[in-house]
């Protein structure tokens, strides 16, 4: 630090109440960064990635955002054996690569087996190879599969669609490639759980992966077409008429939850042929569903 006395300069030494406890970055730095690179490695765009000061923690010792970038496993070991210059990871971090791409880079899940699992709000998916192209849809809107599965010669090709509120998706796994865009307020890929979120405290979706043949969709909201479907952990609310599925099973069924209407007629064990759209407030839903909880 320099302290100006008059035109003489002098360095001030740090004290040691102002260092940071440990090399823990805190939560809301690391947001901050995962925003600014685009949730995903600034040299490539995997969206499996490490924190990683700049200039080495040991020179900084210290939290600061816009010391921080993001490098997926390879890159960071290349930066720390010399193999990636830290003039390149400056260039990179100031021109992020899923930034310029608007999408991140495609992260392939591993998936395979004949039997597939996929739990919604509690509620259970689970279909096993009958044949060549045997897919399973759980949730559909319009025609439109929000989450499928396709298993074919041992492999499980899983499926799904996030829309935010003005109808644009947001995430995309098609065939087991995850993409996802750039535009939500924070996306995380730690381990094996996905976590989607659209403001503080405002989860959009959160998956957790449980390869080689499971998929759990935990807590969040699927938009279409104006139909919302909350998914909390233990039951499904669908706000536009306040019906709530719970504790449902299904096993070797094409479709599961299917709403709106669809060209193809998609049979499942929860049909929904009308349901009134873009109404706006859903005060009425939370309460019934409030209430519900209330009841046991």
């Amino acid at each position: 630090r320099l302290n100006s006395g008059g035109s003489r300069y002098t360095e001030i030494p740090v004290r040691e109440s102002e260092k940071p406890s440990s090399r823990n970055i805190p939560l809301p730095i690391q947001r901050e960064v995962r925003q600014r690179c685009g949730f995903g490695c600034v040299v490539c765009g995997m969206p499996l990635y490490e924190y990683e000061h700049m200039e080495g923690w040991a020179t900084v010792q210290r939290h600061v955002a816009d010391e921080i970038t993001l490098l997926c496993d390879q890159h960071h070991r290349e930066k720390t054996g010399g193999l990636l210059p830290l003039a390149a990871v400056r260039a990179a971090n100031a021109a992020p690569f899923n930034l310029k791409e608007g999408a991140s880079k495609p992260y392939a899940l591993h998936f395979s087996g004949s039997e597939a699992l996929v739990t919604i709000g509690g509620n259970s998916f689970t279909s096993a190879d009958q044949g060549y192209g045997t897919a399973m849809v759980p949730v559909s809107v319009d025609g439109i599969p929000l989450i499928g599965l396709v298993i074919a010669d041992g492999h499980l090709l899983l499926n799904l669609v996030a829309f935010n509120e003005f109808n644009e998706p947001v995430l995309h796994i098609k065939n087991n490639q995850l993409y996802y865009s750039t535009s939500p307020w924070d996306i995380q890929l730690v381990g094996t759980r996905l976590t989607v979120r659209e403001g503080h405290g405002k989860i959009l979706l959160e998956l957790q992966f449980a390869p080689p043949n499971e998929i759990h969709v935990i807590r969040g909201r699927l938009l279409c077409n104006g139909v919302e479907i909350l998914i909390r952990p233990s039951h499904i609310l669908v706000t536009n008429n306040s019906c709530i599925v719970r504790g449902c099973t299904a096993v070797n069924c094409y479709g599961g939850l299917i709403i709106g209407h669809h060209s193809r007629p998609m049979p499942g064990f929860f049909a929904m042929n009308t349901v009134p759209r873009y109404l706006g407030d859903r005060s009425a839903a939370l309460e019934f569903e409030r209430e519900y909880a209330g009841n046991g």
